[in-house]
């Protein structure tokens, strides 16, 4: 396993993936045009999220076939769209339709809209991208035949503890990397992003329901699902985010949820800034 604690697209290629300097160098500028192309609005995320950085610590190259799971709005896709470019495939892979009436919160028209979502992702990555790249969406509970042993990467990027807080009711998480693990190529990988919970904390806390997971669970469950952790990286780490008992992730920016009447909250949470993360890559084990 490796430790990488740089920010160098070209050194992470190289070191990671035996990459030839000059392909490195290549797929570098290709991924940098592809992120000073978006909005300045996206673009302003850069120095929390790091997305240069964490897609070349994930190995991704142009042409590849690629998994993002949760694309939500599309912030990641709107790079992996351009970076890919038309050799490329971008699956986008939402949650099981039956998932969603499972949050607390969720209404009836709150589910509909995610669940469209799926269908919707082509024209999605179409609005953000003219690369020409072949975009499906379908869930990770019906995943096409087609698509078995063809995945070169999957991006579980903030999406783990979701399917992690409703596995003792529905075996969620457990059913979702069962299905990753049937979508990769032999030597595919698997990049994770994902809030981390200090290891300290309780195994209930750090459960999901707050946002956050242990990085030891993490890797515990995926060794469990058949993975070995390839590597690891500070490169999302926030040392200022240390959530109290009865904190949630969500309280820091973007969502600044608790403290939208307490000006002097919010002031407090945006030095923090956003949460901190743990970069994991991983791939099948023999």
């Amino acid at each position: 396993m490796v430790r990488i604690n740089t920010c160098i697209l070209t050194i992470s290629l190289a070191l990671l993936g035996a990459i030839h300097p000059a392909q490195a160098d290549d797929n570098s500028a290709a991924l940098e045009q592809a992120i000073t192309a978006r909005s300045a609005e996206d673009r302003a995320r850069d120095g929390a999220r790091h997305p240069g950085q964490t897609l070349a610590f994930f190995q991704l190259e142009p042409g590849m076939t690629v998994v993002e799971v949760l694309p939500g709005g599309g912030w990641y896709s709107h790079i992996l769209a351009n970076y890919l470019g038309k050799e490329g495939t971008l699956y986008g892979v939402n949650y099981a339709d039956t998932m969603w009436p499972m949050f607390s919160f969720a209404t009836p028209e709150w589910s509909a809209k995610r669940i469209a979502a799926t269908a919707g992702f082509p024209d999605l990555v179409g609005d953000l991208s003219d690369s020409g790249i072949k975009a499906v969406g379908f869930t990770i509970d019906a995943v096409p035949p087609e698509v078995a042993g063809t995945v070169d990467r999957v991006l579980l990027i903030r999406a783990l503890h979701n399917l992690n807080r409703f596995e003792a009711k529905a075996g969620t998480r457990s059913q979702a990397l069962s299905a990753v693990r049937g979508m990769l190529t032999d030597d595919g990988l698997v990049g994770v992003v994902q809030h981390r919970a200090p290891e300290s904390a309780s195994d209930e806390w750090a459960e999901g329901n707050r946002g956050y997971l242990k990085q030891s669970a993490v890797i515990a469950m995926f060794e469990e699902a058949g993975f070995e952790l390839v590597a690891e990286s500070d490169i999302n780490a926030n040392p200022k985010d240390k959530p109290g008992a009865e904190d949630i992730v969500w309280r820091l920016p973007p969502s600044l949820r608790t403290s939208k009447d307490d000006p002097q909250l919010r002031a407090a949470l945006l030095a923090i800034g956003e949460s901190d993360r743990m970069t994991l890559l991983f791939r099948k084990a023999n």
